[in-house]
Order: structure tokens, then sequence, then C-alpha cells
């Protein structure tokens, strides 16, 4: 496995940078190993919805997981507020660093991974090649 390890800054979109690197680096199997930093503002798909819920207020990143490859990405992030309530879900673009973002990416050498459009979910879902 070959590590990578980021730091994204105050004003970033956390998953227009993350898409950035995968492309800049050519990550063809990529995973989120840890991400911790902060949001000053959030958009995320929720479960088994296509609502899209924006938040404009500060939160701490607690986990960000997900697969990296040429094809896309996917991404599911948990965030607190200031009282320390916790929302989560799919990750999209229009969350901006507040503080930091500190990532590290791990590449999977020994695999590729694809974006393939699957009938049965409606989405690109994950086609491994070894």
């Amino acid at each position: 496995m070959r590590y990578y390890a980021i730091r994204m800054k105050p004003g970033q979109d956390l998953k227009e940078e993350v898409e950035n690197f995968v492309c800049q680096n050519n990550i063809k199997s990529g995973i989120i190993m840890t991400c911790i930093g902060s949001l000053n503002c959030a958009k995320i798909r929720l479960a088994d919805e296509n609502i899209i819920k924006e938040y404009n207020e500060k939160f701490e990143i607690i986990s960000l997981q997900g697969t990296l490859s040429q094809d896309g990405l996917h991404l599911h992030i948990s965030l607190a507020n200031d009282k320390g309530f916790c929302i989560g879900g799919h990750l999209m673009h229009g969350c901006h660093i507040y503080t930091t973002a500190e990532i590290v990416i791990g590449e999977l050498e020994e695999f590729i991974f694809k974006r393939e459009y699957c009938k049965d979910t409606g989405f690109k879902e994950l086609k491994i090649i070894i």
C-alpha cells in the first residue's frame, strides 16, 4: 500500500480538493484512512434520499470514509456541531474547510477501482479489478 498525507486550508472545498488530489496523483484505488478537521458549512445527501441538506454552521469532522478512483469518489462524512450533536451522510460539494482538514489516503496498488452504473440502485457503484 502507498500512503499520502495532505492538509487542506481554510475556504477549500473538501470534496473538490480530494477529487483534485486523486486526479493529480493518478490514484486508481484509494481509501480514506483518516480525516479530522473542521467545516464552516456542509452539504450532505442523507441516507436513501435524493435530498441534499445544507448547513451553515461550524462542524468538527468526526470521520470521513470512502473509496477513491479515477472514475469518481464515494465518500461519507460524520460531523459534530457546537453542542456535540452528530449528523452524517454522503459528502457533496460545498463543504468548506473552517480551520483545517488533515487527511491520510491509502492507495491499494494491487487493485483498480472503477465506478459503473447499476440499474438496481440507480447509482454508479464500485467495480473492483484485480
